[in-house]
Formats: C-alpha cells, sequence, structure tokens
C-alpha cells in the first residue's frame, strides 16, 4: 500500500476522514456503543460483549484510539476504556460543519 500524503490535506478534511474511518465499520460502531454504556470497560468485557476475538477487538480499538476518541487507565494489569467526550463532541461539530457548510448540486 502506498504511503498517504494526508499533509496536502486541511486538519478539518483529515478529521472528518479519521472519524468516517472509525464509523465505516461495524464492530467499531458496536464497540463504542457498548463503551459509551458503561463507566469503564477492560477489552475482555468487549470481547465478550460483542464476540470477535481479542486481537480483532484490540487493533479495532486502535483505530477508535487513533482517533482520540477513547481515554483509558490501568485497573491493574488491565487498561480500562471509556469514551473522550471532548474529542467526540469535537468530531460531531466538524461532521456537521461540513453537512451544512457543504452545497450538494446535484439532479
Amino acid at each position: 500500500m502506498g504511503a498517504s500524503k494526508l499533509q496536502i490535506h486541511s486538519k478539518r478534511t483529515n478529521d472528518i476522514a479519521l472519524i468516517a474511518k472509525v464509523f465505516a465499520h461495524p464492530a467499531r460502531v458496536a464497540i463504542l456503543e457498548y463503551i459509551s454504556k458503561q463507566k469503564d470497560c477492560i477489552c475482555s468485557d468487549i470481547v465478550d460483549e460483542i464476540g470477535l476475538s481479542q486481537p480483532t477487538i484490540s487493533q479495532h480499538l486502535q483505530v477508535i484510539n487513533k482517533a482520540g476518541l477513547l481515554k483509558g487507565n490501568f485497573k491493574g494489569k488491565s487498561l480500562c476504556y471509556c469514551i473522550n467526550i471532548k474529542r467526540f463532541q469535537e468530531f460531531q461539530e466538524v461532521f456537521n460543519s461540513f453537512f451544512n457548510k457543504t452545497k450538494f448540486n446535484c439532479c
């Protein structure tokens, strides 16, 4: 796979692409939905709830975390996840502004 030229795009455009990637997979949507309903949870809780393998869940968590949508702290040897509300709200604003400012000219 070739290198992506993210630097040629605006921060807004990159943010929209990043959030779209998070929501482009049903497993990531299910993971976010599950985490949002918990005070905090560990990867094994997510594995039990979603029904995918631990490595697969970890890969999806990496994509979600790269977008900044997760916060985590250690509880013993386990990382406990919760939603980064501030970052989620930032993404909501960017995504909403895209649809509010973009003029669609189609038939």
